[in-house]
């Protein structure tokens, strides 16, 4: 004998008296529960020079850049602007020292107005900058038709297969550097 379906008033009963575990939910992003912590830390001792190599290039040119790299900022004392230290290659010193109230104004529009007031310069070598990547060679035209049909008749005798194609493949790279 089969069990008679519960009433709407008995459903509606059970699912209140019956427990569920709750949804899972994922974790929240780090990044969300870091930001404000890293917004402190930043107005407590400023951005740093990693927001400096990022950008070293556009502040003081592909010149410079080559041949300078932000160290660190030390922050002033008593509210006062504070110093940026670039490490130098050499005699570049002088065209920095030169060029400092250029630098400073562009440190301006970049960290704010006077986060760096002067420029500390040490003189040492300098990490190489990362290089861009090697431009790509050139794809060798094709062989023209009289080496393309020696090629084949040479291989003709060869069964069709992958062995045939690799052949044919390193045959044209031969016969290119040739030519």
């Amino acid at each position: 004998m089969r069990r008679p379906l519960p009433t709407p008033e008995e459903a509606i009963a059970i699912l209140r008296a019956k427990r569920t575990k709750p949804q899972r939910r994922p974790p929240p992003p780090a990044g969300k529960s870091l930001a404000p912590l890293l917004k402190d830390l930043e107005t407590r001792f400023g951005q740093g020079p990693a927001a400096l190599q990022a950008r070293w290039r556009e502040i003081v040119g592909d010149t410079l850049a080559r041949r300078t790299e932000p160290v660190r900022i030390i922050k002033g004392r008593g509210g006062q602007g504070g110093a940026l230290e670039l490490r130098v290659d050499g005699p570049v010193a002088s065209l920095i020292q030169h060029q400092a109230p250029q630098i400073t104004a562009r440190l301006d529009m970049l960290l704010g107005k006077g986060v760096v007031t002067r420029l500390r310069i040490v003189q040492g070598p300098i990490q190489a900058p990362v290089a861009a990547a090697p431009p790509r060679p050139r794809r060798k035209p094709p062989l023209d038709a009289a080496l393309e049909k020696q090629l084949a008749d040479s291989l003709a005798d060869q069964p069709d297969g992958a062995l045939k194609d690799a052949l044919m493949k390193l045959g044209r790279g031969v016969l290119r550097d040739q030519t």
